[in-house]
């Protein structure tokens, strides 16, 4: 797992490299629990739900900051267009997952090294404390 988190920084890569791992353990271990099959889809669905949330909020934000200040035009526009291509890319990695069957997509590793249960567990809970909610908790409970 340390070749997973020793590079994880946040970035869109790193994410994905991540998203593929817990996949790939998905999709090794379906004989065992066929559920996997639905969590395989449900985390694909989600993290595409999400992509999308993300780049709502970033254009609305970026408007609402060309509507305040009015300065800076060109900047905003290049970083919308940034903000587009990432999520362009987030959803082009997402379907390329969804067309590939469960069974192909072990051939797609990233890596030759397996992720066992615990490393599936840290994954999953790294990837879960991406998400907004986990990252405004603290506000939650102060509140």
């Amino acid at each position: 797992l340390s070749v997973y988190f020793g590079q994880v920084s946040g970035g869109d890569d790193e994410i994905q490299q991540l998203q593929k791992a817990l996949l790939d353990y998905l999709d090794e271990n379906t004989e065992i629990d066929a559920s996997l099959v639905f969590s395989r889809k449900f985390y694909v669905a989600q993290w595409f739900r999400d992509t999308t949330m993300e780049t709502e909020k970033a254009i609305k934000s970026q408007k609402d900051e060309d509507s305040s200040e009015g300065t800076h035009h060109a900047k905003d526009v290049e970083t919308t267009g940034q903000i587009m291509h990432r999520a362009e890319s987030r959803k082009k990695f997402l379907r390329s997952i969804i067309k590939t069957a469960p069974s192909q997509f072990s051939t797609l590793k990233m890596n030759s090294d397996t992720v066992d249960y615990e490393d599936a567990c840290l994954i999953v809970r790294y990837l879960a404390s991406m998400r907004p909610f986990a990252q405004s908790f603290d506000i939650y409970l102060t509140q």
